[in-house]
């Protein structure tokens, strides 16, 4: 895993490892805690945003779809002046639990994805503000055997 551009390990850096450490162990409290409060969570790929509580709703989902969810971070763009963070990384794990997404129910496959995704990071006195996921659906979609 690399860091890229001004201040490795910057606070906003640490944050965001944080935030996938807790989402790796599947800590949706964890994770909603990381938040500010009107700060918000979007799956672009879902076209949903998430405020509040439900912003753990996605560490859930995929907690039940890819009870063995990795997620490989590729490479860390930390951009200080802006407060904002990208993080180019994969979706990796075994599709064994049904995946609700708001279009609707995918059963269990039993596939594996490794999907490719970006995130990025506007931060605010020490809190995530906003979360903006691109996850390549349509590349996820055709791993789990749907195209």
């Amino acid at each position: 895993m690399k860091s890229s551009i001004i201040n490795a390990n910057s606070k906003n850096e640490t944050l965001i490892r944080e935030l996938y450490r807790i989402a790796e162990i599947q800590d949706t409290k964890g994770f909603v805690d990381l938040f500010a409060e009107d700060g918000y969570f979007w799956d672009v790929s879902a076209g949903t945003k998430y405020y509040g509580e439900d912003i753990g709703k996605t560490v859930d989902v995929y907690a039940t779809a890819f009870p063995d969810m990795h997620r490989e971070l590729y490479d860390l763009y930390v951009l200080e002046d802006e407060n904002t963070v990208v993080v180019e990384l994969s979706l990796n794990g075994t599709h064994k639990g049904s995946l609700q997404l708001p279009s609707g129910t995918i059963e269990a496959t039993g596939k594996t994805m490794q999907t490719p995704c970006c995130d990025v990071f506007k931060i605010e006195n020490g809190k995530i503000k906003s979360f903006h996921c691109y996850t390549a659906a349509t590349i996820m979609l055709g791993q789990l055997g749907l195209f």
